[in-house]
């Protein structure tokens, strides 16, 4: 294909009608204020899509355009151009052909980037015109670390078995640059990996024979690689040391953590230790310490449950509890709600097993029960430490909770979690444990229950329609005859690794202790209060919540069944 020609962007927006005179006059001045690039100006400002630029650009060229999101690229076509430059480019090789190669541009304008891919790859260029949210995805999906990883595992494996070199050595302990270590890149490949992929979770397993590492993805696991047994020890030894642990102590479990720097950003890496029949099994949690994640805001909750809970956050005492199974992201709402209340005029003291985020401006407390710091003791020094919150990691035994209600008694706001199935069943559950019921009563503001739910991945989302038992598991749910046209499930692509879900979202319930229902707790039959709150709260439950983002297309039917647990426990939590 030949050299392709220059062209105006807004002169050609404006020529095929997508965007008016004034509007590119308006562009061409906030460019000139900004220095943004013309055509993000225009995408910034909502008059075109990144996709219809695309479309303009190749119509423009007598070239092809190409959705990337369901297309896969071979990795060893996409390094025929090396990440950095596909990545300064924004440009990917495609596919080969008889004549030479087919390259994807996001901005095939840029004569520049045209010619050194030329010189880079040496053959003639078939421009293909691509969007550019869809090629740096392309990018990280085609330039994945999976045999990188492989390859330092067996690098690893080859220094092992070498007698001349030292432990020392392997684990970056006698070198002057501890990068350089076997193991150090080996880690640093599957922590950047594991971010790429959007891992909430590291397992590292020995096995049999093996060493298998997996990432925990959405929720479900998903093996990344297996490399030699013999690594085990030596992967296990080094992040020992990175955590501070006890590296003579391999047969009782030991937890930790420990801050990696990586290219693509900064993380807080949760260890915890276990000794098994062929070694220790490490899992990792990855913890994103950006601010902008622990916002309410970003936790995209219903607005009337957002409403309820800075409501109930506002009010300068009583208790407010998350609830849910472990995993369901208690710990990220109730830091969002302290994000939202961190200010210099309030001291938050935070009480927690582990401390899993680091905000700035909190006091945050971890309890040590080996030393008979537990939660109940350091809860009662955080109260004579003139708190104004307090968040207690979690309720979990009569004490606690006590002490937290009476907190809440007297003038404190208290964050909590409790595991209870659901919003309606936990007051019942504080009085099962021995709190009296009248300081249940008088203390706690709201209860809010949670799940995670999958989110069907945009890019291959396609029109679905259940079975009759979902059909009428929704129809139960919503009370009438349910609008089945929104309903979608993922096919499966690369965007998503072929799983049919990208990314999870949240489907909540909450109980607002209003005064009926103090009214209701105090009455010694529980059926009176059990009575009032399913009055108070209707049809906002889980399973309600649930079926409008299946109805929306956000998740599918199964996902929706499952997190309000009206799935048989049969069902595997896969893709549907």
């Amino acid at each position: 294909m030949a050299r392709p020609e220059r062209i105006r962007l807004g002169d050609l927006l404006v020529q095929q009608g997508l965007i008016t005179a004034e509007q590119l006059a308006q562009a061409l001045d906030a460019q000139r204020t900004t220095g943004r690039k013309l055509g993000r100006v225009f995408i910034d400002s909502g008059w075109v899509n990144e996709v219809q630029i695309a479309q303009a650009l190749a119509r423009q060229l007598r070239a092809p355009y190409l959705e990337l999101s369901r297309r896969s690229v071979r990795p060893e076509v996409a390094r025929l151009l090396p990440e950095v430059q596909a990545r300064r480019l924004r440009a990917m090789v495609l596919d080969e052909t008889l004549q030479g190669v087919r390259v994807g541009m996001a901005d095939p304008t840029d004569l520049s980037a045209y010619d050194e891919i030329s010189r880079i790859v040496k053959r003639d260029i078939e421009l293909i015109v691509v969007a550019e949210s869809q090629l740096l995805g392309a990018i990280d999906r085609s330039y994945r670390n999976t045999e990188a990883i492989a390859g330092l595992a067996q690098e690893l494996t080859s220094e092992l078995r070498n007698v001349e070199d030292s432990l020392g050595d392997l684990l970056g302990l006698n070198t002057a640059s501890a990068e350089d270590a076997p193991v150090v890149r080996l880690l640093y490949s599957v922590f950047e990996e594991a971010l790429r992929v959007r891992a909430s979770d590291v397992h590292i397993e020995p096995q049999q024979g093996a060493l298998r590492i997996r990432f925990r993805i959405d929720g479900v696991l998903h093996i990344q690689t297996e490399a030699d047994a013999k690594i085990a020890a030596a992967v296990a030894l080094r992040l020992k040391l990175m955590s501070g642990l006890d590296i003579s102590e391999r047969r009782l479990p030991q937890d930790g953590r420990f801050a990696v720097t990586l290219r693509s950003g900064a993380i807080d890496v949760r260890i915890s230790t276990m000794p098994t029949q062929h070694g220790e099994s490490i899992v990792m949690r990855l913890l994103n310490q950006r601010s902008d994640l622990l916002s309410l805001d970003h936790l995209h909750l219903p607005p009337r449950v957002a409403a309820a809970l800075r409501r109930a956050i506002a009010r300068p005492a009583g208790m407010v509890l998350v609830t849910g199974p472990t995993g369901s992201g208690k710990t990220t709402t109730l830091y969002a709600a302290l994000n939202a209340l961190n200010n210099s005029e309030r001291k938050i003291i935070t009480v927690e097993d582990p401390v899993e985020y680091r905000l700035p401006g909190l006091n945050q407390v971890q309890v040590h029960d080996k030393i008979d710091l537990g939660f109940a003791r350091v809860l009662r020094a955080a109260l004579r430490q003139d708190p104004d919150v307090v968040l207690v990691g979690e309720m979990r035994d009569q004490t606690t909770a006590e002490i937290g209600l009476r907190a809440a008694l007297t003038g404190h706001l208290v964050l909590s979690t409790l595991h209870t199935n659901d919003a309606l069943s936990t007051p019942a559950r504080l009085i099962d444990m021995g709190v009296p019921r009248y300081m249940v009563a008088m203390s706690l503001q709201l209860v809010l229950a949670q799940r995670l739910v999958r989110v069907v991945c945009p890019h291959c989302a396609e029109v679905h329609r259940p079975d009759a038992h979902a059909l009428a598991w929704l129809q139960a749910q919503v009370g009438t005859e349910p609008v089945l046209a929104g309903l979608r499930r993922g096919a499966g692509c690369t965007a998503c690794h072929h799983t049919g879900f990208s990314g999870r979202t949240g489907v909540f319930e909450f109980l607002e202790m209003t005064r009926p229902l103090v009214d209701a707790m105090n009455h010694p039959d529980p059926l009176v209060f059990a009575a009032a709150a399913r009055r108070q709260m209707g049809d906002q439950h889980i399973g309600q919540d649930a079926a409008r983002l299946a109805l929306a297309g956000r998740t599918t039917v199964e996902e929706a069944m499952r997190a309000s647990h009206q799935l048989a426990e049969t069902t595997p939590p896969g893709p549907t």
